[in-house]
């Protein structure tokens, strides 16, 4: 079967989905459909925004659903109306067994770790916070549970010891939009009779024990832990940075608590003076005390202020404490 022919449904919500759905159409792939989430209201006005992967449906005209749920008998029927024989999600949502299940070819994922690791909503996030040097993307076949299913491709990705995770997001976005057209070319080749890896068949074979979780970052989940090393408080500021952010509460100049957003920071050689969490303000730099060094603090930002440099909010406080 030629490209052209193969009946392609594509599933996925933010931007990390449109790279995959802009190879695809760029590269001349039938994709007879797009299923996003529904529209969401947004900022002060609460105007209802577009998902980044409709917007992109929408400039290139290609169908599009956006089901609120997806055992809805009305979507099941349409979405069966478009006689998929691939289905392919990129970050979306879990899909019950009566969608993954549809196309003759079935139903992969485009996931941002190398699996078994890192399964759950946020994989890029907690390899960077773990410390990770390396991560990647996977192919995988949907089954019943979450990011378990039959491995397809693998390719990895080595993480710098000051990336963050913009940079790992964006370099994973790339790859895994190469390797889900791989994954594509292999089917057709093959009919879709491809060879795949069982993933607890990987975990036995490498005894790999406790899995490290992905799960989904909350707002509680930035906050910053100080009774650790300052390595470790390094990689939490890169692994949020810049989006959603770590932060910690203090009190400026005397001031009642605040939030304080860390974006940027840099482990240095200076012996930590104080307890855990605490400040010290030094010629345009500011250090937080971790349990063995210090950590230097590069970008900031005080609840309600502009994002700025040490030097700049080092300038315009004389005292920071926690």
């Amino acid at each position: 079967m030629e490209k052209k022919n193969l009946r392609i449904v594509y599933m996925g919500t933010p931007d990390f989905a449109v790279e995959a759905l802009r190879c695809l159409v760029e590269g001349g792939y039938n994709v007879v459909g797009v299923i996003t989430m529904p529209d969401k209201p947004a900022g002060r006005g609460h105007k209802l925004q577009f998902s980044p992967v409709k917007q992109y449906a929408l400039e290139h005209n290609l169908p599009l659903l956006q089901p609120e749920k997806l055992k809805d008998e009305a979507f099941v029927e349409a979405l069966r109306a478009w006689k998929a024989d691939l289905q392919i999600v990129v970050a979306f949502r879990m899909l019950p067994e009566v969608v993954w299940n549809m196309p003759r070819l079935g139903t992969f994922n485009l996931h941002a770790s190398l699996l078994p690791q890192y399964r759950g909503a946020a994989p890029i996030n907690w390899a960077v916070i773990n410390g990770e040097t390396e991560t990647g993307v996977t192919t995988f076949f949907l089954d019943k549970d979450v990011d378990t299913g039959r491995i397809i491709l693998q390719k990895p990705f080595p993480i710098p010891a000051d990336a963050d995770v913009e940079y790992v997001y964006d370099g994973l976005m790339s790859l895994g939009a190469g390797l889900a057209l791989e994954t594509i070319d292999l089917m057709l080749a093959h009919d879709g009779n491809i060879p795949s890896k069982d993933q607890q068949q990987i975990i036995d074979e490498a005894q790999l024990g406790d899995l490290k979780p992905a799960p989904k970052i909350f707002k509680e989940t930035c906050e910053i832990q100080w009774q650790q090393t300052a390595k470790q408080l390094h990689d939490f500021v890169r692994g949020l940075s810049p989006v959603p952010g770590s932060w910690t509460t203090v009190s400026v100049d005397g001031k009642p608590t605040t939030t304080l957003k860390i974006y940027k920071a840099a482990p240095t050689a200076r012996p930590a003076t104080g307890v855990p969490g605490t400040f010290v303000l030094e010629k345009g730099h500011i250090y937080a005390n971790a349990t063995d060094l210090q950590l230097e603090l590069l970008e900031v930002q005080l609840s309600g202020k502009k994002r700025m440099d040490a030097r700049s909010f080092v300038n315009g406080v004389r005292t920071v404490e926690r």
